[in-house]
């Protein structure tokens, strides 16, 4: 006879604590089984094998493998086709439910559909519960129920719904004692993936109190080292719960906090135009743009040889490290989608590429934004001016210099474009794009 189990099934909420849907599959009684999957159907399509996402999760998994045998339970970890690891998983067990946490990308949703067929088809309960927003799909909506499109109007509403009840803590460790018993489950190795370890630090989870109450008047300054927060990471994957950083925002520093209610907005227009997410933009008539996309240009705005010295050191940096300044994120998206003319899409795959922190939602929502294309975007004629922007945020060259250590030395390149010539170019190019708009 099959073990009667209930599956807790880990996504983009990699963590015991706080997590609605452990929360939910635990307190029931019936044993909870924890599973995760290394989706081929996106591993597959990686073609740097040393991709640190997938070093991230396998170390926030093996973590979490960690704290569940000192429980006597263990997480079965799969390699494979979600359909077939449930296939397999419905052999092996009497699967009561399966209890998971929402995604809303578009991938994601057309999996998690077939999944619930599968599971249906047996008889077999799929449940979904919100965990990485703390508003999320028609929560926030204007009075006539309709999506905000703008962001002001939604973070006041947003700050108006908000009590208390939006960042309890859901107590799981009080239900512990329901995970499943069984012998140690190993964790697929990341060479038997076909992956390798770049053996980088990951941010810490710490939150530093410091840090997000001097956030306001540092934020911008890439060379501050101890400037950000650093939590991207641990909000795309759940290594962090999204309410405990905001009841820590709401007590020291509300600036972070309208950090958050930006990621929650980018979720929603993910959910309500989930066309953005599959190359559109928000906006339909920029599509009439028509960009340069020249690609030897785009091979220098790639590797950091433009000639720009903020842009560069930003390039660098990602392509070193998998993370980028969120300022400078603006700088050198504008520079590609204005100076040199070229597709915003090509720099939102570039970035969800090579960003440890890659998120769809917000990712799309930052290269729409500095592209003009996107809802609540900069307005087409706003051109970052790189010169101006390291006169603002990095004066003393600080951040330039780590990366760009070449910068006086006759080997650095020439700019790629002039800045008066790339602005005059790009307000024709998008009046004439959006002529008779």
């Amino acid at each position: 006879m099959k073990p009667r189990i209930r599956v807790m099934w880990f996504r983009r909420d990699l963590r015991l604590s706080d997590n609605a849907a452990l929360y939910y599959a635990l307190r029931s009684g019936t044993p909870v089984l924890p599973i995760f999957i290394f989706d081929r159907n996106i591993l597959d399509k990686l073609e740097d094998k040393n991709d640190r996402r997938v070093e991230f999760i396998h170390a926030a998994i093996t973590e979490i493998q960690e704290q569940l045998l000192k429980m006597g339970s263990s997480m079965e970890v799969y390699y494979g086709y979600p359909e077939e690891v449930y296939i397999k998983i419905q052999k092996k067990y009497d699967i009561e439910a399966v209890f998971t946490n929402h995604d809303y990308e578009p991938y994601a949703q057309e999996r998690d559909n077939a999944i619930a067929a599968i599971l249906q088809a047996q008889g077999t309960d799929f449940k979904s519960y919100k965990d990485q927003v703390i508003f999320e799909k028609s929560e926030v909506v204007k009075d006539d129920h309709k999506p905000y499109t703008v962001f002001s109007p939604y973070a006041r509403k947003w700050r108006a719904k908000l009590t208390d009840f939006y960042l309890k803590a859901y107590p799981t460790e009080i239900y512990f004692h329901n995970f499943y018993k069984q012998s140690p489950v190993a964790v697929p190795s990341l060479e038997s993936m076909g992956f390798h370890a770049v053996d980088l630090p990951f941010p810490s989870k710490a939150l530093e109190e410091a840090i997000i109450r001097h956030y306001g008047e540092n934020r911008n300054f890439p060379a501050l080292e101890k400037g950000t927060s650093r939590m991207g990471v641990h909000l795309r994957f759940g290594t962090v719960s999204i309410r405990y950083l905001a009841r820590k925002a709401m007590e020291w520093n509300d600036v972070y906090l309208n950090e958050l209610i930006w990621r929650d907005f980018y979720h929603a227009i993910l959910w309500h135009f989930p066309q953005v997410g599959k190359g559109a933009s928000f906006k339909p008539e920029y599509d009439k743009i028509e960009w340069r996309n020249n690609e030897a240009e785009f091979e220098h705005w790639c590797r950091g040889t433009t000639g720009y010295p903020i842009v560069d050191a930003g390039m660098r940096e990602l392509n070193a490290t998998g993370y980028m300044h969120n300022r400078v994120r603006m700088i050198v998206a504008s520079f590609l989608t204005k100076h040199l003319l070229i597709d915003w899409r090509w720099g939102e795959a570039y970035f969800a590429q090579k960003l440890l922190d890659f998120d769809l939602a917000a990712n799309n929502g930052g290269w729409q934004w500095a592209s003009s294309s996107g809802c609540d975007a900069a307005p087409y004629f706003r051109v970052f001016n790189p010169t101006l922007q390291t006169e603002k945020f990095d004066k003393d060259l600080r951040y330039i210099r780590k990366w760009v250590p070449e910068l006086n030395e006759f080997n650095y390149p020439k700019p790629i474009v002039q800045h008066e010539l790339a602005r005059k170019r790009v307000l024709e190019v998008y009046a004439k794009g959006l002529k008779g708009l």
